[in-house]
C-alpha cells in the first residue's frame, strides 16, 4: 500500500508539473505579424537561401538540406519582424545520424539597417559571418547533434556579433528523435524564451550593457549545417500582446 501511495504521488507530481510547464508561458499573442504554412514553393517566394541549401515540398512540408553535404546554409524570412513577438513553427528530423538546427532572429546590419542592404557584405553560409561579421543577431541552437561536436544536445542561446554565450542549460529536441516538435519563440524586449512542445529550454534577459545594447526587431532566419535534414511547416508569427506583471520593474 505504501508503494501504490508514493506513486500515486509521483503520478499527480507529474501531473501538476506539466500543467505548470504549460502555463509557463506567460505572454499573449497579440495581433498576427505574419503566417506561412510552408507547404509549396509559391509560399517560399522572397526567402533568401544563403549557402548551397536547398528545398523540396511533400505532403504540406518543406524539407530542407544540402544536396552531398556540400555546405551550411540559412533561409531568410522576407519580414521584417518587430521588437515584441512570439514565433511558432512545426520541425521534423530526417536524418537523425547528424546535424545541427539553429534560429537567427532580431537581425540587422550594425546601425540598424536590413541586413540585406546594399552596403553590408554578402554571406554564404560560411558561420563566421553571422556570429562575428557586419550584422546583429541572437540565435539558439535547438537541435544540437553535429558530425564535428556529436551528441551535444544542449541547446545554446548566443547574442551576435560576439558569438557570446548567455544560455546553455536545457537539452533541445532529442537527438534521435523523428517525432514532429512544435517550438515556440517568445521575445518581449530584452528578454528570451523558447518552447520545445510547451517545455521550456530557454529564459534569458538581456539587460542591455554586458554584451551591448538590448537588439530591437529584425529578420528571422533558419541555419542548418550541412548535415542537416529538417522538414518545416506552419511558421506563424504574432505580436507579443503585453510583458506580464512579474516581470515590469
Amino acid at each position: 500500500m505504501a508503494m501504490k501511495s508514493i506513486l500515486r504521488q509521483l503520478f499527480i507530481g507529474f501531473l501538476q508539473l506539466s500543467f505548470l510547464t504549460v502555463l509557463a508561458q506567460p505572454y499573449p499573442k497579440g495581433k498576427p505579424v505574419y503566417s506561412n504554412p510552408l507547404a509549396g514553393k509559391e509560399d517560399t517566394t522572397g526567402w533568401l537561401m544563403e549557402g548551397a541549401g536547398q528545398l523540396e515540398f511533400s505532403n504540406g512540408w518543406m524539407k530542407m538540406f544540402s544536396p552531398n553535404e556540400k555546405g551550411h546554409h540559412v533561409f531568410w524570412c522576407p519580414k521584417e519582424f518587430p521588437e515584441n513577438f512570439i514565433a511558432e513553427w512545426e520541425v521534423q528530423n530526417l536524418h537523425t545520424k547528424a546535424g545541427l538546427c539553429i534560429v537567427f532572429f532580431a537581425a540587422t546590419g550594425p546601425n540598424g539597417e536590413d541586413i540585406f542592404a546594399a552596403a553590408l557584405p554578402k554571406r554564404d553560409g560560411t558561420f563566421r559571418q553571422y556570429k562575428n561579421g557586419a550584422i546583429n543577431n541572437y540565435h539558439i541552437s535547438y537541435y544540437a547533434n553535429s558530425k564535428d561536436h556529436p551528441g551535444r544536445e544542449t541547446a545554446n542561446l548566443r547574442k551576435n556579433k560576439g558569438f557570446h554565450k548567455v544560455q546553455s542549460n536545457e537539452p533541445g529536441i532529442p537527438l534521435h528523435s523523428n517525432d514532429v516538435h512544435k517550438i515556440q519563440l517568445v521575445k518581449f524586449e530584452g528578454r528570451i524564451l523558447l518552447y520545445i512542445d510547451s517545455r521550456k529550454v530557454i529564459d534569458w534577459l538581456d539587460n542591455g550593457r554586458q554584451f551591448g545594447n538590448i537588439l530591437k526587431g529584425g529578420r528571422i532566419g533558419f541555419r542548418q549545417m550541412k548535415w542537416t535534414q529538417f522538414a518545416y511547416r506552419n511558421f506563424n508569427v504574432w505580436e507579443c500582446a503585453a510583458q506580464p506583471e512579474e516581470h515590469k520593474e
